[in-house]
């Protein structure tokens, strides 16, 4: 088994357009802001790491802890957003070799790997990125791509996991 994970309801979720007419990318960060204090709050030392809309009808909670994730905590985590279950299905993982980024502290620790970026607009004329995360300060990333280093706000980025090179 590749990363540890656990689909918790497998029940058909009401359809629904991803965030009710906004964008995925937003209607992930509203869910991110909702979800983020209750979990990180009801399971101590517990990070959120990103919040993934699958489909209109299905997200994914990407968590870690300093012990581990395993079944055991991806079934805590799930009994803590129990009010979401009515419009969503919802799986809980561990983040896997692709790490992702939302946080600045989650590209702080990142900074010298490989990294694959995502904006909602183009920065120098490209929305995605791949290269090694050079930097990261208060108000974004530096990444050093083929073409160059590219200074990215985080306000711009929708999606940003560390690559694993290995596999």
């Amino acid at each position: 088994m590749g990363k540890k994970g656990a689909t918790v309801d497998k029940r058909a979720a009401t359809p629904r357009a991803a965030g009710g007419g906004r964008d995925v990318y937003g209607r992930e960060k509203a869910l991110a802001r909702e979800i983020t204090p209750l979990v990180e709050g009801g399971i101590p030392g517990l990070d959120v790491l990103a919040v993934e809309l699958v489909s209109p009808s299905r997200f994914c909670v990407f968590v870690d802890h300093p012990a581990g994730v395993d079944h055991a905590l991806c079934s805590r985590v799930t009994h803590l957003l129990e009010r979401w279950r009515g419009e969503y299905t919802i799986d809980v993982s561990s983040p896997g070799p692709n790490r992702p980024l939302r946080k600045p502290g989650h590209f702080a620790h990142a900074v010298g790997r490989p990294v694959s970026l995502r904006t909602g607009k183009g920065i120098q004329g490209e929305t995605r990125f791949r290269g090694e995360l050079a930097a990261a300060g208060e108000s974004g990333v530096t990444v050093t791509t083929v073409g160059g280093s590219v200074e990215i706000p985080y306000e711009a980025l929708v999606r940003a996991n560390v690559i694993d090179e290995t596999t």
